[in-house]
């Protein structure tokens, strides 16, 4: 399968697939590792609200890698210590539509999950990808799959849609191996197989003591899977015969174009960018097309037990 698959808006009907079929088939192409790409985006931005966005800037780059808008709470965070009220409140309200407008298109692209999905933090990235300074751990230019550190998503899939608002530029993306692949690169001997029990491991005591969060541990402890999941995305960023090596795919998501992926099983690097908008869902596998393709369901299968 092509990692990057192109759909035409001439495909929709009303914003929607135009028979139940097609919505199965196009869940199935990401399950299976694909990148559904529109090159011109389903969800035009208001020109007022991208002036307002192109204008907005980040200065302190090495301390938050983007926005978060948090639909369940209503509320912002990422912001410069030097913003406004007036622009906080801009850059909420326009968040909360736009939230709202990738949930409601998916719900008909994406029928069969709108039941079995929860809506996550949606973002805004303002600042230039090609020479961010990050910590290895949280650099976007490396092959790497999606986990959350202080937020577990306990088997769920991370399903994503991302935005490139910038009006002339680019988002130069690298795309990797398919999920099982990479695993027979890692395991067995760079990563131990999950193990199946119900404690909270020893990385997630020592994160929830440094953060201060161990009295409300239970609430987000990782589960084997998600341990497992989290240890995959740094053993991929720090092996550096990895990233050399590795096969990999370039694409260039034009300006003013959408594009959707799994990003817990497609690895993925971000080289080059600026302004780019993004939505996060959490999908229970038991809603997708092909549950067998959930990285949870594979690793299961290969250790033999349940881990969560």
């Amino acid at each position: 399968m092509q990692p990057v698959h192109s759909i035409s808006l001439d495909a929709l009907q009303e914003g929607r697939p135009r028979s139940g079929e097609q919505a199965r088939a196009w869940c199935a192409r990401l399950e299976a590792g694909a990148v559904l790409y529109f090159p011109e985006t389903p969800l035009p931005i208001p020109a007022q609200d991208q002036d307002f966005l192109l204008g907005s800037s980040q200065t302190e780059s090495t301390l938050h890698k983007n926005i978060a808008y948090k639909p369940a709470q209503d509320k912002l965070s990422g912001m410069d210590a030097q913003a406004d009220d007036t622009t906080t409140e801009r850059l909420a309200t326009f968040m909360r539509w736009y939230s709202s407008s990738v949930t409601s298109f998916l719900s008909g692209f994406l029928a069969p999950y709108r039941q079995g999905w929860l809506l996550d933090y949606a973002s805004f990235r303002p600042i230039e990808e090609d020479g961010r300074d990050l910590p290895k751990h949280r650099r976007n230019d490396l092959l790497h799959t999606d986990a959350f550190p202080t937020r577990p998503t306990r088997g769920r899939r991370i399903l994503r849609f991302f935005h490139n608002i910038h009006p002339t530029r680019t988002r130069d993306w690298m795309v990797g191996e398919p999920f099982t692949q990479i695993l027979g690169q890692f395991t067995p001997g760079k990563l131990a197989m999950p193990v199946s029990n119900g404690t909270l491991t020893r990385a997630a005591k020592s994160l929830a003591s440094a953060t201060g969060l161990a009295k409300i541990a239970p609430r987000w402890k990782r589960t084997p899977y998600d341990q497992f999941m989290h240890e995959l995305h740094n053993a991929m960023k720090e092996d550096e015969q990895f990233q050399r090596d590795c096969v990999r795919h370039s694409f260039q998501f034009a300006p003013g174009s959408s594009w959707m992926v799994y990003t817990d099983t497609v690895p993925h690097a971000v080289l080059a960018g600026q302004f780019a908008l993004e939505q996060t869902f959490l999908v229970d596998p038991a809603a997708t097309v092909n549950p067998s393709t959930a990285p949870v369901a594979v690793l299961e299968k290969l250790a033999g037990a349940r881990l969560v």
